[in-house]
């Protein structure tokens, strides 16, 4: 959420910013202005009658102790009146705050600058991409291939649950296992500190990351305990710091966890949920920062070298995207999407983003921090994928596809045991 003082300050700048997703903020932000400046004038007549009363305490105070009692009736009185406005003006104050929060939770982060203007992701823009070679070997999907070597069954889970929850069995259960151990391991070594966390999370929590109220619709609720299954992991990642004044010394503050995730994703359809494509409950790991402001883009860089080196290892075909404005994020200030490339589906699938949501996230959460000279501020938030699985897995077996089976990636078998899938 955007700070109010700064939609003020930078009014002009803000409005301007905003165009490039395609969001209109002109009267939003005229209107969060306006009731501002009502919030302020009666702010001031609040704390003038606060004092008011306070003064009219103390004179009451003096005249008992000096045996004056009798003239004390008329300030009582008044003191009385005081205390009705002054209710009266606690409720407008808290009126006119919640009207201002309404406006500030329908307005997206601000894009950085760095940020291509653009309407979808058509207008994204690549900024790097590896050599591609439709070879004509490899043309069986995924789907195929997880039925003719049964490592997945897609029916299975939609008996069990519904579509978009599929059963992994023998070596497509140990090839999960593998890349979550793999994925883990990259990020303990790369200094994340590994982190076991709820997949259940409380409505503070989903509001503080961004999710509420914006994805409300594509998460799953348990509403008899008023609980959430969590979307991804840096909702309870990043919420383990809501609330927390962390000292200068200690960034960057580094997480990664593992979790399933799970997303409804209503109006999906066609090819883009067949198979592996789309799911409604996936595993992935995350990796989490909460970075001095200064330093945010610089791990920002970090984090998306780290993610292009795990892709490396796997020997997978990618290309990295800086999303354009009408695709970016509605928390994201920045957000590079990582995709690996589906031979037998000829298109680019995403596996990870990573972004920097600078603090609109932390002035939800207020997670901030206290500088050398004791000055408290608002801490800058970043997280990526590192990696989600489902379409990590679908490139593997269509791009390792052969005669002899599904070459598993060299850096996966010390934790598969095996090299082949047959």
């Amino acid at each position: 959420m955007l700070k109010t003082s700064f939609l003020i300050s930078k009014k002009d700048e803000v409005i301007k910013l905003l165009s490039k997703r395609g969001f209109d903020a002109n009267d939003m932000v005229n209107e969060i202005i306006s009731l501002d400046k009502k919030r302020k004038s009666i702010q001031v007549q609040y704390e003038g009658i606060l004092a008011e009363i306070n003064s009219i305490s103390k004179t009451i105070g003096e005249l008992f102790q000096s045996g004056q009692a009798s003239k004390a009736k008329p300030l009582k009185d008044k003191s009385s009146d005081l205390k009705k406005s002054s209710k009266d003006l606690a409720v407008s104050l808290e009126e006119c705050q919640k009207k201002i929060n309404s406006y500030l939770l329908q307005i997206p982060n601000i894009p950085h600058k760095d940020v291509p203007a653009g309407s979808d992701e058509k207008d994204n823009k690549i900024i790097y991409e590896s050599n591609i070679s439709l070879n004509k070997n490899l043309t069986e999907p995924h789907w195929d291939l997880a039925k003719k070597y049964d490592i997945i069954d897609f029916e299975l889970g939609t008996k069990i649950t519904g579509s978009g929850f599929p059963v992994y069995k023998g070596k497509g259960a140990k090839l999960q296992r593998a890349l979550i151990s793999f994925f883990l391991d990259c990020n303990t070594d790369a200094g994340y500190e590994e982190v076991q966390i709820p997949h259940l999370v409380n409505e503070n929590s989903a509001y503080g990351t961004g999710q509420l109220p914006d994805k409300e619709g594509q998460m799953y609720e348990v509403t008899s305990e008023n609980l959430y299954l969590i979307p991804t992991a840096e909702v309870p990642i990043t919420n383990i710091f809501r609330d927390v004044i962390i000292d200068v010394s200690n960034f960057p503050i580094m997480r990664t966890g593992y979790t399933p995730c799970f997303r409804r994703e209503a109006g999906s359809y066609g090819s883009d949920v067949r198979g592996l494509n789309r799911l409604h409950q996936f595993d992935k790991v995350e990796i989490v920062k909460i970075e001095h402001p200064k330093e945010s883009y610089n791990s920002l860089q970090k984090m998306k070298n780290h993610i292009e080196g795990i892709i490396k290892k796997l020997e997978l075909p990618y290309r990295i995207v800086t999303l354009c404005g009408g695709d970016l994020g509605f928390t994201s200030a920045l957000t590079y999407d990582f995709e690996i490339f589906s031979p037998a589906q000829e298109k680019w699938l995403e596996v990870s983003s990573v972004s920097n949501f600078e603090t609109f996230q932390s002035n939800r959460l207020k997670i901030r921090y206290r500088d050398n000279h004791g000055n408290i501020d608002l801490a800058h938030t970043l997280n990526g994928s590192a990696l989600a699985l489902p379409r990590v897995l679908a490139a593997i077996l269509e791009n390792n596809q052969s005669d002899d089976g599904i070459k598993v990636p060299k850096v996966l078998q010390k934790y598969t045991g095996f090299s082949v899938v047959k």
